[in-house]
C-alpha cells in the first residue's frame, strides 16, 4: 500500500518553486494527490512517483497561465508568498535546490513564461532526464532541450549572486538589524551594498512601498523610517530562516506576525531586504494578522 503523504513534499517543492504561493501550491498537490489516488484504484501506476510530478507540473502551467492577467494588474510590486522555515530538507543539502526557493530567484523565474519555468525546474534543479520532462509537458524532447537553453540562458544572466557561508551570513544579519534597532545610520549604510534594494509587497490591501527603493542611502533611511514607526507602535522582530535565507518575523505586541522579511547577503554586503505585508500572502504564517489594521491602532489620526 502506498503513502500518499510520503509524496507530498516532492509535489510540493516542484509546486511552490513554479508558483512562488504557498497556498496555491498546497491546493494544487492537494488536487494532484487525489487524482493519483483514483488513478491507483483504476489501474497500476508503474511510478506514482512520476504520475504525482506530472499531474503537479500541468496543474501548475494551467494555474500560472490562468493568473498572469491578475499579475498584470496586481498592485505595487509582486513577491511570492514568504515560507517560513518549514523542515523541507529532503533535498536541502544541493545548493542548486535551496537557492532556487531564495526570494530573488522566484522573481526571477516570473520573467519565464511557465513552460520554461517547468523545463528549467525539472531540469536543473530537479535533475529530470529531458525524455521525463517530454513526457510530462506532451512535448517533443528535442522541443524541450531548446526551451531548457533559452530558459537557461535567460536564468544565468540574471541570477543573483548569494553569500553560501551560514555564519558570515547569521553575523553579517545581525549587526543589520543591530543597526537599525539602534538607529545608527552611519553603520546601517556601511553593511548595505551600493546598490542595495528594497521591496515591499501589500497588493493593494495594507500600505506598502509603490516601488522598489534602490541604493544604500535610500534604503537605510527607509529602514529607520520604518523602525522609528515600529518603535511608536510596538512591533518586535524575530530571526528566522524564510526561503531557506536569512529573515525575520515582524510581530505586534500580542504576537501577531504582520510581516515577513527576507535579507539577501553577497559579497558582504546586504544587496536586498524584502518585506511581505499583504495579508492574503500571510495566511498560512502561524498567528498572522493584519499590517493596515496594526498601523490604525498604533498611530491613530490626530
Amino acid at each position: 500500500m502506498i503513502d500518499l503523504e510520503q509524496l507530498r513534499p516532492s509535489a510540493f517543492a516542484i509546486a511552490y518553486r513554479m508558483l512562488g504561493s504557498v497556498s496555491d501550491a498546497e491546493d494544487i498537490v492537494q488536487q494532484a494527490l487525489i487524482r493519483l489516488h483514483q488513478a491507483l484504484e483504476r489501474e497500476h501506476i508503474h511510478s506514482p512517483e512520476a504520475f504525482l510530478a506530472t499531474v503537479t507540473t500541468r496543474l501548475c502551467i494551467d494555474e500560472l497561465r490562468s493568473a498572469r492577467v491578475q499579475r498584470e494588474t496586481y498592485i505595487g510590486e509582486w513577491l511570492p508568498e514568504p515560507l517560513i522555515d518549514r523542515g523541507e530538507k529532503s533535498g536541502a543539502a544541493r545548493v542548486e535546490l535551496s537557492e532556487s526557493v531564495r526570494m530573488a530567484f522566484l522573481v526571477l523565474l516570473e520573467r519565464l513564461s511557465p513552460v520554461q519555468r517547468a523545463v528549467f525546474l525539472l531540469r536543473d534543479v530537479f535533475d529530470y532526464e529531458y525524455a521525463d520532462i517530454a513526457h510530462i509537458l506532451g512535448k517533443s524532447e528535442a522541443a524541450v532541450r531548446q526551451t531548457a537553453v533559452r530558459a537557461r540562458a535567460h536564468v544565468l544572466q540574471e541570477r543573483p549572486r548569494f553569500d553560501v557561508e551560514t555564519d558570515r551570513q547569521n553575523e553579517l544579519v545581525d549587526r543589520f538589524f543591530a543597526a537599525i534597532e539602534a538607529g545608527d545610520v552611519a553603520s546601517l549604510e556601511a553593511l548595505l551594498a551600493a546598490d542595495a534594494s528594497l521591496h515591499g509587497d501589500g497588493g493593494g490591501r495594507v500600505p506598502a512601498l509603490s516601488r522598489a527603493v534602490h541604493g544604500r542611502s535610500a534604503v537605510a533611511r527607509t529602514l529607520l523610517n520604518w523602525a522609528r514607526t515600529g518603535t511608536r507602535g510596538g512591533f518586535s522582530v524575530e530571526r528566522t530562516i524564510v526561503n531557506e535565507q536569512p529573515g525575520a518575523l515582524i510581530r505586534t505586541t500580542d504576537g501577531s506576525v504582520i510581516g515577513v522579511w527576507t535579507i539577501d547577503v553577497a559579497d558582504g554586503h546586504v544587496t536586498a531586504v524584502r518585506s511581505v505585508v499583504n495579508p492574503e500572502k500571510l495566511r498560512h504564517v502561524p498567528g498572522a494578522g493584519n499590517f493596515g489594521e496594526w498601523l490604525r491602532r498604533a498611530l491613530p489620526k490626530r
